[in-house]
Parts: C-alpha cells; structure tokens; sequence
C-alpha cells in the first residue's frame, strides 16, 4: 500500500496516511485536528520550512500583506479554491511585512504572488490576483 505524508497544521505533526483518491475523514495522530480542514494556514519561517519539506502533497503559498488592495481582494478567492483540494494540496499564506526575509528568499518583487512547491522546491509561480476559478485550474495543474 502507497502511503503520503501530511503535516498537521495546528501541531506540525508529520501524519502517515494511505493515499487515497478520496478521504471521508483523517485526524492528527497527535492533536486529533481534522486534516480534510482546507482553511488557508498562516505560516512562519519555522512552520513554512516544515510544511514545504515534509509534506507530500503541493504546498500553495500566497505572499501577501496587510496593506495590499489586490492581495485583500484576493484573500477570498484563495479560500475558496482551497476547497477543491482536500489532501491533495495544502493552501497556505505569508505575510511578506511580518516575515520579509521569506519574501527576500524566494525573490518575491511584487504581491500577491503565488508560489507551488512540491517535495521542497518550488516548481511554479504567478504574480498578481486571480480570481477563484483561475487559482483552482492553476494548482489542479499539479495534482
């Protein structure tokens, strides 16, 4: 049996899990929180490392900040393409004023920008706001 690691986004736990095309339920072994949960998590150097390195699915971060019109007009967009990914994509956001040197290390210019990383690296990138659907084909491309 093929097996993905998941890392829990409320206590960073690296959950082993059979890979399935479809989940009814998954839970943290640790915390018991719900792995299916899609909610966009904020992350921060310690958490961005251990989620784009341990986990087996894309990792999808949005690069943003709080005084950005596009990027607050996008937030909602972002949630709602989350939705179509559960374990099969982790959505998660930076914000580049409380952590610019994770801006500064991947080269982000401009925000919002978007980046998919996949067993580490980062594979592809789009700058500028998309709407929901045009975020949802965008990943469904790394699936």
């Amino acid at each position: 049996m093929a097996y993905i690691y998941i890392v829990c986004p409320n206590c960073l736990s690296v959950n082993k899990l059979p890979k399935k095309d479809h989940y009814n339920k998954a839970k943290c072994g640790k915390c018991g929180f719900n792995l299916l949960d899609t909610h966009p998590i904020e992350l921060d150097p310690n958490s961005f490392d251990i989620h784009i390195k341990r986990n087996d699915i894309p990792v999808v971060v949005d690069f943003w900040a709080p005084w950005c019109g596009p990027c607050q007009m996008m937030a909602p967009a972002f949630e709602e393409a989350a939705k179509n990914f559960p374990l099969k994509a982790r959505f998660a956001k930076v914000n580049t004023e409380q952590f610019p040197q994770l801006a500064a290390t991947y080269g982000i210019r401009g925000i919002p920008t978007m980046i998919i990383f996949k067993d580490g690296v980062e594979i592809d990138r789009v700058s500028g706001a998309l709407n929901s659907a045009q975020i949802t084909q965008w990943v469904g491309q790394y699936i």
